[in-house]
């Protein structure tokens, strides 16, 4: 099939544009939340992560600024599995909640692909723009089954490795090695989906000189 070649944006400007958004979400409340648990222990530590999230949704309303839907979402959550905490008294429950969220993710991905609508197109279509002559490409269709079955595989290994520090672990410490864990196998999947992108689209005369 013909295509329209076209240009993926570098890398270099897609993490510049990831960065304040990985500030935001992850560097900036896990900063709060360790501060917090050892001054104030774990109910203030929840306590200041909502009031963290709540405070970047006022910014945004105060300088009239778009709030991500990411961010709306993730404050409601968060807002829900702080009231749970509170209610119960329970750390387990608190850090356990996403990590369910995480293993129905790795099902639903897992799930899309034999009803041949991958998950990972879809994600990445808000990421990165594809003309749909791009798409209906039988290559870049398979490509993106794969992916989300690594995507998967990634989300159920994050799951598996969550619990197991939330059982044998400080709060502390699970909160620190479980946000390094995360982010290093969610780096290492974007790092192999981006090469096996360019190299599947290269590949098959898609990208622009």
């Amino acid at each position: 099939m013909d295509t329209t070649p076209f240009e993926l944006p570098r890398v270099r400007t897609l993490l510049l544009n990831a960065a304040p958004r990985i500030f935001e979400g992850v560097v900036l409340p896990l900063g709060v939340f360790l501060a917090a648990l050892r001054l104030l222990g774990v109910t203030g530590a929840v306590i200041a992560g909502l009031g963290v999230a709540y405070l970047a949704v006022g910014w945004r309303l105060a300088t009239r600024r778009k709030i991500p839907g990411i961010l709306a979402l993730g404050a409601l959550t968060l807002t829900a599995r702080s009231a749970l905490m509170l209610l119960t008294g329970s750390t387990v429950v608190y850090f356990l909640q996403p990590t369910l969220s995480t293993a129905l993710v790795a099902v639903a991905l897992a799930i899309s692909v034999p009803a041949r609508r991958p998950l990972a197109e879809r994600l990445a279509r808000d990421f990165c723009p594809l003309p749909p002559d791009v798409l209906a490409h039988l290559a870049l269709r398979r490509f993106f089954e794969r992916i989300t079955l690594l995507w998967s595989a990634v989300q159920v290994l994050n799951a598996a490795l969550t619990v197991w520090l939330l059982l044998t672990e400080s709060v502390g410490t699970f909160v620190v090695t479980k946000t390094v864990i995360s982010l290093a196998l969610t780096a290492g999947a974007i790092a192999v989906s981006v090469v096996s992108f360019r190299h599947c689209m290269r590949d098959h005369g898609v990208f622009a000189p």
